[in-house]
């Protein structure tokens, strides 16, 4: 009964915290934002989900040998980086 009851009560603060929790500055409480033609590998690899410092490093290589990306979707074009993770981080990205 008291195993019962816990769980429910953890259901129910899971429920009830999880729309806010989203990707914020803990520090300002401002949605994050990133963008992939001015960040630094240490910034994508911090605030991108799915992105490593490898990955995060690529993008930079990237944008250094082909200019500055011209929309979010030309992230997939970076070796390693899929629909997904774009996907993923949409509401992050800015150019």
């Amino acid at each position: 009964m008291i195993k019962t009851l816990f769980s429910a009560l953890v259901l129910a603060a899971t429920l009830i915290i999880s729309p806010f929790a989203t990707a914020q500055d803990g520090a300002q409480g401002a949605p994050i934002e990133v963008n992939i033609n001015t960040a630094e590998a240490d910034e994508l690899d911090k605030y991108l989900d799915g992105i490593g410092k490898s990955k995060a490093q690529a993008i930079v290589d990237f944008r250094n040998e082909y200019g500055a990306f011209e929309s979010v979707e030309a992230l997939s074009g970076v070796k390693g980086i899929g629909n997904a993770i774009v996907e993923k981080n949409r509401d992050r990205i800015t150019l």
